[in-house]
């Protein structure tokens, strides 16, 4: 791997390793703590990612953003493979420091509500729904540069939002990798394949509405 490519792969492994490490820590304690714990982590912790490591690797830190860049022309096809490896590498290792770090007979911060066991797709509706509001962000924000040195903030603040509205019913993953991570660790995949399908494809969804429906906004006048 070239040097070009091997520092933006890495940020994105650092990038996904805080996330998932910060937020499924921050799950740990929701029982107890409220849903309103783990929206500030998620979202306090993508914002200081974007401002950390953005002008290195575009700072996706999620497989949904990447394909959703990709849908776009954002990232080319071999840079958006080695940066999701990178993304779910991040996550598993974050995922077994957790299992490390908290007491014995802890959840491992896994992304499941209400919903996950009962109605795993409509858990994964909703998960698709939150990934578009996500990913549509990310590119009005950050790809179509709108919100400037604010995009990380917006950006941010959209994944907060979405975990105060599905975190209760989904566990508001709205990431792959933020899924899979913990996932293995706790040794209970059956959600898994549901939660990709619906967050893959609001990823999916919104990189081609803003594409093609909004990609030319530049152009038009009030």
């Amino acid at each position: 791997m070239n040097d070009s490519l091997s520092r933006p792969v890495l940020a994105e492994f650092i990038g996904a390793f805080v996330l998932v490490f910060v937020g499924a820590a921050a799950v740990t304690v929701a029982p107890e703590q409220g849903v309103v714990v783990a929206a500030l982590a998620h979202g306090l912790a993508l914002v200081s990612i974007i401002y950390s490591y953005g002008h290195i690797s575009g700072a996706h830190i999620n497989p949904a953003v990447t394909v959703g860049l990709l849908i776009g022309g954002k990232i080319d096809l071999p840079k958006a493979i080695a940066y999701i490896i990178a993304q779910f590498l991040g996550g598993i290792v974050a995922a077994i420091i957790v299992s490390l770090v908290v007491p014995a007979g802890t959840n491992l911060g896994q992304t499941t509500g209400l919903l996950t066991a009962t109605s795993p797709w409509q858990a994964a509706l909703f998960e698709g729904v939150m990934t578009f509001l996500l990913v549509s962000a990310v590119y009005q924000a950050a790809a179509f540069e709108k919100a400037g040195i604010i995009a990380g903030i917006a950006i941010g603040f959209t994944l907060a939002a979405c975990i105060l509205a599905g975190g209760l019913y989904t566990g508001a993953s709205l990431n792959p990798a933020r899924t899979l991570g913990p996932a293995m660790i706790a040794g209970d995949l059956s959600y898994v394949l549901p939660y990709f399908v619906g967050i893959f494809g609001g990823g999916i969804v919104a990189g081609l509405v803003q594409t093609f429906l909004f990609g030319d906004t530049a152009r038009v006048k009030a």
